[in-house]
């Protein structure tokens, strides 16, 4: 079992910057790809980016963030993290972490995820 707990949301001007992170507890998140979602009331939840967990540290992120976000992982801490830049008001959402064991294939989906953290809140004013 896989715990997750993200943090770093809040509450920022649009252009400025916000770095999130995901902590895994219960076991490692070695050999699971990693992902971030985000959500916004009345909608599905959308795909954001994906790292993998080969020694390549294959990404991938949708095209709405390319170029603004990265995400990024620290083995020894556990860790995944999302740092946004240029930030958006159509970047605020709710923003979940998740893992699956399935390796790099379908990371897009969220169907494919079976461990989700609690979600934290990102506002970007305008």
């Amino acid at each position: 079992q896989v715990q997750l707990v993200e943090s770093g949301g809040g509450l920022v001007p649009a252009g400025g910057s916000l770095r999130l992170s995901c902590v895994a507890s219960g076991r490692t998140f070695s050999g699971y790809t990693v992902a971030w979602f985000r959500q916004t009331p009345g909608k599905e939840r959308e795909f954001v980016a994906a790292i993998s967990w080969g020694s390549s540290g294959s990404t991938v992120y949708a095209d709405s963030v390319k170029g603004r976000f990265t995400i990024s992982r620290d083995n020894a801490k556990n860790t995944v993290y999302l740092q946004m830049n240029t930030l958006k008001p159509e970047d605020t959402a709710a923003y979940y972490c998740a893992a699956k064991w399935t390796g790099w294939v379908e990371v897009k989906r969220a169907s494919e995820y079976i461990y989700w953290g609690q979600g934290t809140q990102v506002t970007v004013s305008s």
